[in-house]
């Protein structure tokens, strides 16, 4: 069974917008894992425009599964990962500008810090992980670090609309999986994933753990938390080919 860790990041980002204490991040992630979820993800970004310090320590806390802390590759984040420690870091690139993460890290280009930041994450007993795009170069300079694990990008994937240009692109997160396995790292995905679009991606057998966020708190606005990561939870199984 392929893992679904849920990210509450947007919870966050309508609470956010009143800075209120409402809609609370803790209580979709406490439903999210009474949904199934294996894990909850959280972006703590150095702007803080939506997850606050005092998210990270109250949801780390109360889970009773583990806690995928998402941030960027800062001095600052690795203290505050350091002190937190959740059950996994996993490193993303930050852009002020951006509305949301727009690609992977470029880790052929940064691999003295990484490999620097990488050891300060491991000293402490939490697993190392790095999302990046679906290219072969990328994965193969994770491993020269010492990741534990990489998280391909499926954001591109998502957002094509032909299904020659689909096709293509999930050719090459299939080809990434595989050469991560073979590298022996454990192979992530996530970012723009819907009940659709995941199928695919589920079906790839060296994926055992998905990211997916934004569509399931949009899905939840209907239907709410519970039966939206159930749902998630259905359609990753169908792609995976297990009985329902």
């Amino acid at each position: 069974m392929i893992r679904l860790f849920v990210n509450v990041d947007h919870v966050a980002t309508v609470r956010e917008a009143r800075k209120t204490i409402e809609p609370s991040p803790l209580k979709a992630a406490l439903l999210a894992e009474k949904s199934g979820a294996q894990g909850i993800t959280i972006h703590l970004r150095e702007d803080r425009r939506h997850i606050q310090d005092n998210d990270v320590k109250i949801i780390q806390k109360a889970i009773i599964t583990k806690l995928n802390l998402e941030m960027a590759p800062t001095q600052e984040m690795v203290n505050l990962a350091i002190d937190i420690r959740p059950f996994q870091v996993s490193l993303v690139p930050e852009k002020r500008q951006e509305i949301t993460t727009e690609g992977g890290l470029d880790v052929c280009s940064l691999e003295k810090e990484l490999s620097l930041i990488r050891e300060k994450i491991q000293a402490k007993g939490i697993l190392f992980s790095l999302f990046i795009d679906p290219e072969l170069a990328q994965v193969d300079a994770s491993q020269r670090i010492g990741a534990d694990s990489v998280e391909i990008n499926t954001g591109k994937y998502t957002e094509l609309e032909t299904p020659e240009e689909i096709s293509i692109e999930l050719e090459r997160i299939k080809f990434s999986a595989k050469r991560a396995a073979e590298r022996g790292l454990k192979v992530f995905a996530g970012h723009g994933l819907n009940y659709e679009n995941v199928k695919p991606i589920a079906a790839i057998p060296e994926i055992e753990e998905l990211n997916i966020g934004h569509f399931i708190v949009g899905q939840a606005i209907y239907v709410g938390m519970e039966n939206a990561v159930r749902e998630m939870i259905h359609s990753i199984k169908i792609g995976r080919g297990q009985n329902i």
